[in-house]
């Protein structure tokens, strides 16, 4: 099942490079997705063994990665395939095949249980998203392409040198090995000198990836530039993946005594995440660069769970969840909302709750889950994390973290609200773009899984953030 779940993927990234109809294409990757989740469901259902020597498994946070990432593809899938009958003017062969390999990039990531491969799928990663940055081919993407691939390519090699300082840690314990199981088996042996440098590195290297302040300067311009599509599996895919490796290396941190020391770190970007991202939202034109930010402020949140531990691990956990799949509501219905107004600044799109029904709409309701308001899946996550810090005594934390949430709220609610009321603007450029099929229903589906966690979530899925937050305890 875990080599399976890789090559569909795969083999579909290579079969879209040698199809030769642009307009057939897209249409490679709605079945694609599909038989990545089924596969994705009946691997996680039978708890796949370990493969490879212990080098791949799906381990508890893994499921729920791989669980998200294919749940999310399939939405985008069915929506690339409609955004793409607008996209004419350009070839959709790399685009269709990037999207395809990003998957089973992904996928690696999800069960990769070696330290260097997991280092090595998060390039592919990473590397996978840069032509579809720049798929619209100006020169604003080209500069936003470069930018993410250079800070991209600093924290990826600042990982790596943390990696080989974690390597280190465990000289003279044992053979050498950088699989999860034997660094966790060795943790008490580990030199705790080399663990915490090595932590250090990672989370910034790691970090640069999700988007953690002060190194996320690459998002505003690569989400404000990439489809709306490519948003979406960046602030829902490509972070929560980088998310999953952090998880791994503190696990292992904590395991050998270092759990004050990653937790007080992880707790302060966390935080410093959330004032960035609440200063960059007030006043921000550009609805992409807001949903940039808004993605600064949900990965603080992330870390700050996952600092604090206990309650708040599990809240982090299901958080990232309703993060993800909410960020494709807001992404897509976004470039709805660009496309037929041929712009995405407050000082010319308007009204368009009258335009596009839908997408206006659903753009406004998907702020007000992102912003934590119920009875949206976002509110249950981010009120455990703050119900956590207040029974654990967190008290200034937790101040700070409902006070920076309450300037996000504003700072977006501004440029939200000015975008879907009103009317639109006369004499302003627009296209005949309408809410369609294939554009539309991704959209309500994803709002409804959004509405699903915060009114209901499954027992089996609540089982499964349960188990992985267990996981990824370690009591000193």
């Amino acid at each position: 099942m875990l080599f399976i779940l890789i090559l569909i993927p795969l083999l579909a990234s290579g079969v879209a490079l040698l199809m030769p109809s642009d307009r057939s294409r897209p249409w490679l990757l709605p079945p694609v997705a599909m038989a990545h989740l089924v596969v994705a469901l009946i691997a996680i259902d039978r708890h796949s063994k370990a493969r490879l020597g212990g080098w791949l498994w799906l381990d508890p946070p893994g499921r729920l990665v791989l669980l998200l990432l294919s749940v999310l593809f399939v939405i985008c899938a069915v929506y690339t395939t409609g955004y793409l009958r607008y996209r004419e003017d350009r070839s959709n062969r790399v685009f269709v095949a990037c999207l395809l390999f990003f998957l089973a990039a992904g996928t690696l990531v999800a069960m990769a249980q070696h330290l260097g491969l997991m280092w090595i799928a998060m390039e592919f990663a990473t590397l996978s998203m840069a032509p579809l940055i720049y798929f619209n081919r100006t020169a604003r993407s080209i500069e936003a392409t470069w930018k993410y691939l250079m800070i991209g390519s600093v924290g990826i090699a600042v990982a790596l040198l943390g990696s080989f300082f974690m390597a280190y840690s465990a000289m003279g314990s044992g053979p050498p090995s950088l699989l999860f199981s034997d660094l966790m088996a060795r943790a008490t042996t580990l030199n705790a000198t080399w663990v915490r440098m090595a932590f250090v590195l990672l989370l910034v290297g790691y970090g640069t990836k999700m988007g953690l302040a002060p190194m996320h300067t690459w998002k505003p311009d690569a989400y404000g530039e990439a489809p709306g599509v490519v948003g979406a599996l960046l602030a829902g895919g490509l972070t929560s993946c980088a998310f999953l490796a952090l998880l791994r290396i503190n696990h292992v941190c904590c395991a050998a005594g270092q759990q004050q020391f990653t937790s007080h770190l992880m707790i302060f970007m966390g935080l410093l995440s959330m004032a960035v991202a609440a200063i960059f939202t007030l006043g921000q034109k550009d609805i992409k660069r807001m949903l940039a930010y808004s993605s600064v402020e949900q990965m603080g949140i992330l870390m700050l769970g996952a600092g604090i531990g206990g309650i708040e691990l599990f809240g982090a956990l299901l958080h990232m969840l309703n993060n993800g799949i909410t960020k494709g509501v807001l992404f897509l219905s976004a470039g709805n909302i660009h496309r037929s107004y041929q712009s995405k600044s407050t000082d010319e799109v308007r009204g368009a709750m009258r335009r596009l029904p839908l997408s206006g709409t659903i753009f406004m309701i998907g702020f007000l889950a992102i912003t934590g308001s119920p009875p949206f899946g976002p509110f249950v996550s981010e009120f455990t994390i703050l119900t956590g810090g207040l029974q654990d005594h967190w008290y200034w934390i937790s101040a700070l973290f409902l006070l920076l949430m309450l300037v996000v709220f504003i700072g977006m609610g501004r440029t939200v609200l000015t975008v879907v009321q009103g009317r639109p603007l006369p004499g302003r450029p627009a296209s005949a773009y309408r809410d369609r099929l294939l554009t539309g229903l991704p959209l309500v589906v994803s709002l409804g899984l959004v509405l699903m966690m915060g009114t209901h979530i499954p027992a089996p899925l609540a089982a499964m953030v349960h188990r992985a937050a267990v996981f990824l305890e370690v009591h000193p």
